[in-house]
């Protein structure tokens, strides 16, 4: 079926929504490439398999998921990548939320420094032995050799422990973690700008009104103008 003048008549609230569904699309997208990362299911006798029987998780593929009524009931806890043919290691994005992930069984030759970035809920991964734990040793409570594999256990905060103002970040800062190795800062109330050394509210209506205004004038012309052309056809 054929659409003449397709989403150009739409409206530019209607635009707003698409572009929702698009990034909600490709989000899910997303989650389920990284569970179709290879042929297989979680096993019930596996690492990943048993945290999945006592967590009460639903498996899809190579993954496990929250399966109660909690806010995220359709996050990604569970990650096994074992005995997958794995090279390398890098776009598991798409399982950012998870808490245990096995790459065990794989040719892993390296690990990149990011691959984990943003895994704030990871506590255990099971590595091939020759691989470091992300982040090193020093980001981790507890690690094992054990049958040819790395185990890491316990992920560090890598901001000072008190959750308050830390020496990684710049003065009127937030230390927060953001993944084995790494932390990220965030200006503290009533901070704002570069290296948080602005005072007061943030002046969200100066910044983003302006910014609102013309992308609606713009998107309302483009509107306007694509309107015609499918009338004049």
């Amino acid at each position: 079926m054929k659409m003449k003048a397709g989403c150009s008549q739409l409206k530019p609230v209607v635009f707003i929504l698409i572009f929702n569904l698009c990034f909600y699309a490709s989000y899910q997208l997303t989650e389920l490439q990284v569970c179709k990362r290879c042929n297989g299911t979680v096993l019930n006798d596996t690492k990943v398999g048993q945290f999945c029987f006592l967590s009460d998780g639903r498996v899809d593929g190579r993954c496990c998921f929250r399966n109660d009524n909690t806010t995220n009931p359709e996050h990604i806890i569970g990650l096994d990548l074992s005995n997958c043919s794995l090279s390398h290691v890098e776009d598991l994005q798409g399982a950012s939320t998870v808490l245990i992930i096995d790459l065990s069984l794989n040719p892993i030759v390296n690990i990149s420094d990011t691959a984990f970035q943003g895994f704030t809920e990871l506590n255990y991964i099971i590595l091939p032995e020759a691989i470091v734990c992300p982040g090193g040793n020093v980001s981790w409570d507890k690690v094992e050799i054990s049958k040819g594999t790395r185990l890491c256990e316990g992920q560090k905060n890598m901001c000072n422990q008190t959750g308050h103002l830390s020496t990684n970040c710049p003065l009127n800062s937030l230390c927060a973690p953001y993944g084995p190795g790494f932390f990220e800062c965030s200006c503290a109330e009533n901070y704002y700008g570069y290296k948080c050394l602005r005072q007061g509210a943030f002046p969200t209506l100066q910044v983003f009104g302006p910014l609102g205004a013309s992308t609606f004038v713009i998107a309302f012309l483009l509107w306007v103008t694509q309107r015609r052309k499918a009338k004049s056809l």
